[in-house]
């Protein structure tokens, strides 16, 4: 009996605490505070609390959806980084699960918080430390739009969204994802560049970044994925980060493809830094890669 208890407990030791969609937000608006105090720090005027509430997204999105908003994140943190004269460090990535939970946007969180934490004592700017709030009925919706307005904050405070060259650079990410599943499944790739569209803008970027969600959507119907509706994201203006941000969604919603027919250890490679690159760049790589997504579709469909 006492062996038996010995090993229950040791057995018990080994589980990773479950951390709460609560507790994720209660760290994600630390971030938001600390935000707050540098867009006042440098004199940045900025609606701390009532912003939220009126762009909130309104969908049945995922831990992974959430997760890849905290690598955006990150991107900005580089820049935020770099205009100061501080070397780029590389965003960390995860491997390909068909359900990522919260306990990974919860280490994001604090990679976040370390990084602001560090950028702070490099540059001398001192503040009183702040202290995380109990939150209850939170979901991964509520994170996902908090952790938004802390992306728009870093737009605020690096005084920039992302450029079309950001942009390509994650489209390209997505290029190397499909890539590798065609290459997996054994589906011969013949697909070539899409004729380039001389007035594409990022609405029509935008435009071939719902597609490919669908094509994914159509996908994950397919394997018994539970999927995402994406259509809510749709809106008159769109920008550079907006596309980003979709790409973002892309990448989320290919890990669990990866994930499915087994490109478990693939992890979808760092962007590459581009330059001079525009909307018409991102279109049309864009609508490459929503060809490379139909083979994948075409052969799933038989």
């Amino acid at each position: 009996m006492r062996h038996a208890i010995l090993i229950f407990l040791l057995t018990f030791g080994l589980y990773a605490k479950t951390i709460t969609p609560n507790e994720v937000y209660a760290q994600a608006r630390l971030i938001f505070d600390e935000m707050h105090f540098l867009l006042k720090y440098y004199g940045i005027e900025h609606d701390h609390d009532g912003i939220i509430s009126r762009t909130a997204i309104k969908a049945q999105l995922k831990p992974r959806n959430v997760w890849q908003i905290t690598y955006e994140i990150a991107i900005k943190i580089n820049i935020l980084r770099n205009a100061h004269k501080l070397p780029t460090i590389e965003p960390v990535n995860v491997a390909p699960v068909l359900n990522l939970n919260p306990d990974l946007v919860y280490e994001q969180t604090q990679r976040i918080l370390t990084e602001i934490k560090i950028f702070k004592h490099r540059l001398g700017i001192k503040n009183k430390e702040l202290k995380a709030k109990r939150y209850t009925n939170k979901t991964s919706v509520d994170v996902f739009n908090l952790l938004r307005e802390i992306s728009a904050s870093f737009d605020e405070l690096n005084q920039a969204g992302f450029t079309p060259s950001y942009v390509f650079g994650e489209t390209m990410r997505v290029y190397d994802d499909l890539t590798r599943i065609l290459a997996h499944l054994k589906i011969k790739d013949n697909t070539i560049p899409t004729a380039r569209n001389n007035n594409a803008t990022s609405k029509d970027a935008f435009k071939v970044s719902i597609n490919i969600l669908a094509k994914i959507k159509m996908l994950q119907f397919y394997m018994g994925i539970e999927s995402v509706d994406f259509s809510v994201f749709k809106k008159d203006e769109l920008s550079p980060s907006d596309v980003f941000t979709m790409n973002q969604m892309i990448i989320a919603e290919l890990q669990t493809i990866k994930a499915y027919v087994g490109l478990n250890y693939y992890i979808t490679p760092a962007a590459t830094t581009y330059t001079d690159k525009t909307s018409v760049d991102v279109e049309q790589l864009m609508s490459w890669n929503l060809r490379k997504i139909s083979l994948i579709n075409m052969k799933a469909g038989k």
